[in-house]
């Protein structure tokens, strides 16, 4: 079985790729594609694969472009970290997707049932169009502005693009600003993680990080990353093996 690989994160195609190798040994991984522009180009000038996985949002553009410029009829696999918005897309519109961080189980039953695939985009283009709008549109919708916080016998409005992190102690939660200023807040992580946007990361259970808070990530143990914020910050960040190619992805802004 032929496959080609569109991903513009080298790590994570590289995960991709173990993980197909790893689900049947016998596949061969054609090149890997790394933007809407290079993609385009090479699938209108050789023979198409068997299978293509493909992530949503590359550097330059939605990889929905390619298969409606390029023509494509292979069967596509989406590849998108865990999004309640994009999942209820694809299964609304019929698309086979699996989730990031890569499960072999996922990727296995992907395999097993890509036949059924088939044809999926022959002459589909006005589902890609949907599918190129409804995200357009979710990169376009308003985010809520700020949230409220209680301090002494105040109520006070924070800008969510000026908290630098969330997180959890002592089943309590807090926010700090990147002006250092520190509150708790009466509302669970859970809930934030959905108000306050892809700017911000759940880097575990205990953190939600926004992404100029970042100041580097150092390789951990068992290839795990900790990160280092660019505010002052006494707790220890762990992004686990598992997560580190969506972490990667969203600090490149993708």
């Amino acid at each position: 079985m032929k496959i080609v690989i569109v991903e513009d994160e080298s790590f994570t195609a590289e995960d991709l790729k173990d993980n197909l190798l790893t689900v049947n040994p016998e596949i061969r991984i054609v090149t890997t594609l790394n933007s809407v522009a290079n993609a385009i180009a090479w699938f209108k000038n050789h023979e198409h694969p068997d299978l293509i996985f493909s992530d949503i949002q590359l550097g330059d553009g939605l990889s929905f472009e390619i298969f409606q410029a390029a023509s494509v009829s292979t069967p596509v696999i989406f590849c998108t970290a865990f999004d309640e918005y994009a999942v209820k897309a694809f299964k609304a519109n019929g698309i086979d997707y699996i989730l990031k961080p890569f499960d072999k189980a996922d990727i296995a039953a992907s395999l097993k049932r890509y036949r059924e695939l088939e044809n999926k985009f022959a002459g589909s283009s006005s589902q890609l169009e949907t599918m190129l709008q409804l995200f357009k549109n979710k990169e376009t919708q308003h985010k809520k502005v700020s949230v409220l916080v209680y301090y002494k016998d105040k109520i006070l409005p924070v800008r969510v693009d000026s908290i630098a992190v969330l997180y959890l102690e002592n089943k309590i939660t807090h926010l700090i600003t990147f002006d250092q200023k520190s509150y708790a807040i009466n509302k669970p992580l859970e809930e934030l993680e959905k108000i306050v946007g892809i700017d911000f990361f759940r880097a575990n259970r205990q953190f939600l990080i926004h992404r100029n808070a970042v100041k580097e990530a150092a390789q951990y143990f068992a290839r795990s990353l900790s990160v280092t914020l660019s505010i002052p910050f006494n707790e220890k960040i762990k992004i686990n093996k598992a997560k580190v190619p969506e972490f990667l992805d969203w600090l490149a802004g993708e």
